[in-house]
């Protein structure tokens, strides 16, 4: 999987990423679209976008990853960049508790601004960073579990999981879509990531997914 040129695709899905400020979002980002991790990333204004197109199956979906500010002032901008997003991670630092103990704020927020069909992985950052752990991994499954989500521990500095948390979340995204297809006639590429787009996206059940490794 790697970069693809604007036209060539048939999807486009609107991903926002999402948590407290210094969870890692940035690098996450960074790591994903552009195989880069920068030790000395300053804290996101507001919010920053960038894009990658993958293969999935015979399909060339094409990402649009929304890296939106963990901090309190910059809540009421944002929180409207959750409209329209059909999926979105959810990150916490697993060596802070206190990024996980306000992850729950952080799902009503996005469940009161997002569509109600959206793709959410919880995504518990920093494992390379194990002897630091503050939140144990049975603990946030449990939360995903309990709360419909995707859950995965990843790091940015070291490439692990990354790859494999945007993927799962994408390849969630487009089941449900094709889901949709086959019981529509609809044209040879949708495109979800506005707010009339992801409405049409279809109630698909939320299954619970601990993926880790």
């Amino acid at each position: 999987m790697g970069n693809g040129k604007d036209e060539d695709y048939n999807f486009v899905f609107k991903v926002v990423l999402i948590g407290e400020s210094g969870v890692g979002k940035t690098n996450l980002l960074s790591r994903f679209t552009r195989n880069e991790f920068s030790h000395d990333s300053r804290t996101t204004i507001g919010v920053e976008f960038s894009t990658r197109t993958v293969m999935l199956g015979t399909a060339a979906v094409k990402a649009q990853i929304w890296d939106t500010a963990g901090l309190e002032r910059y809540r009421a901008i944002t929180s409207a960049y959750y409209r329209g997003a059909v999926g979105a991670l959810l990150v916490f630092d697993l060596t802070k508790h206190q990024t996980y103990a306000v992850v729950e704020r952080w799902l009503k927020e996005l469940y009161d601004h997002a569509e109600a069909t959206i793709v959410v992985m919880l995504v518990g950052n920093k494992s390379d960073l194990s002897q630091a752990r503050e939140v144990p991994t049975e603990e946030a499954c449990m939360f995903a579990e309990n709360n419909g989500l995707l859950f995965l521990e990843t790091s940015a500095l070291d490439s692990t999981n990354v790859e494999l948390a945007f993927e799962t979340v994408l390849k969630e995204i487009f089941a449900k879509v094709s889901k949709q297809r086959q019981n529509s006639t609809g044209t040879n590429a949708i495109t979800l990531g506005n707010a009339q787009a992801g409405q049409d996206s279809g109630p698909g059940e939320k299954r619970a997914c601990c993926i880790n490794l």
